[in-house]
């Protein structure tokens, strides 16, 4: 095994200890033209009303709107 790689096990284990896991995510890149314009046409197709219920809905079960309450 290569440093790199017996450092980054290391690293890995430390955190498993600590009760963390590492993830890996793959996204859309953002930067892609033909992204950003699939993005586009995904939210022109949106209806504004049902956003704007679900954002309500959002709003109401949110602890951030609670008083004296903190993210964590």
């Amino acid at each position: 095994m290569t440093p790199a790689a017996e450092r980054m096990k290391a690293m890995r284990e430390r955190r498993r200890t600590s009760g963390l896991r590492e993830i890996r995510l793959v996204t859309l890149d953002a930067r892609s033209p033909d992204v950003r314009e699939r993005i586009a046409r995904q939210i022109a197709s949106l209806d504004p009303k049902h956003e704007a219920e679900a954002m309500d809905w959002i709003e109401a079960v949110s602890i951030f709107n609670e008083k004296g309450s903190s993210a964590l």
